[in-house]
């Protein structure tokens, strides 16, 4: 096999990955296409009889900083929740970026990551504990809970406090859920369809999202009701009864893709 048939599986993910760490499509393409160029010149620059992808990796982090906007690259558009994302992960210092990229993303072991940003294991965990504070800082959000049954309330409540959230206020009833997004201004809302004396949190949510824009998260032992067909459907549905694991990664990934959490 030739070296160029060797690279081509991984040309894909290195684009993937050099878009993140560099911040634009074009920057992440001329990082690969640095290496390209390297390999043209001398494709000694790698061992095909060792791990090609770790070298690969370890090519593109050690050309970044190297290929950037200055040199008159343009940026491309993307996507408004890929643009609140990167926005975000370029909050991050970088080498705790590509760190928490090359293994949440890229799928590479801590010691693997380690070999491709030129630390060890413990140092590259250190630097995916710091990538996550920085993540947790940046998306703490001001939470109501609308929810009438009091134990799952106060175990919605413990969950959204430890992932160091606020909870604003807990509503039961239709009447009290918007009174409270009125005075709390919430930039997260977690909603049960059906209320104490019989009011819909659909319909509360409705109402809120007249007057303010924000994420709803619903939870809920009916999801056909919302699953009809026949309305705009929500995003985030969780049926009841509910892991606590899968509330805490559908709250995190909502307030990372949400502009409202982005610090100004």
């Amino acid at each position: 096999m030739s070296l160029g048939q060797a690279i081509a599986p991984h040309l894909p993910y290195l684009r993937r990955y050099g878009r993140a760490i560099s911040g634009s499509q074009a920057s992440g393409d001329a990082l690969v296409a640095s290496l390209l160029q390297t390999l043209v010149a001398n494709p000694g620059a790698v061992d095909t009889g060792t791990d090609l992808r770790i070298q690969l990796y370890r090519m593109v982090h050690d050309n970044f900083g190297l290929v950037t906007e200055q040199q008159g690259v343009p940026a491309e558009p993307a996507a408004a929740d890929i643009a609140i994302a990167d926005a975000r992960l370029r909050r991050i210092p970088s080498l705790a970026r590509q760190a928490l990229l090359l293994t949440a993303v890229e799928g590479f072991s801590e010691e693997d990551a380690g070999r491709i940003v030129g630390r060890d294991a413990a140092t590259v965990r250190d630097l995916i504990a710091q990538a996550m504070e920085e993540i947790d800082r940046q998306t703490r959000a001001r939470i109501l809970i609308i929810e009438d049954e009091p134990i799952i309330a106060m175990d919605i409540e413990m969950i959204v406090r430890d992932l160091g959230h606020d909870v604003v206020a807990i509503a039961t009833t239709h009447g009290e859920a918007v009174a409270a997004a009125q005075e709390h201004r919430p930039s997260l809302v977690l909603a049960d369809i059906q209320l104490a004396d019989n009011s819909s949190g659909i319909e509360a949510v409705q109402e809120i999202l007249t007057d303010v824009q924000l994420p709803v998260i619903f939870i809920t032992a009916f999801p056909e009701r919302l699953l009809t067909g026949d309305r705009p459907e929500p995003a985030f549905l969780l049926t009841k009864p509910y892991q606590p694991a899968t509330l805490r990664a559908a709250i995190s990934q909502v307030l990372f893709f949400n502009e409202a959490t982005v610090p100004a």
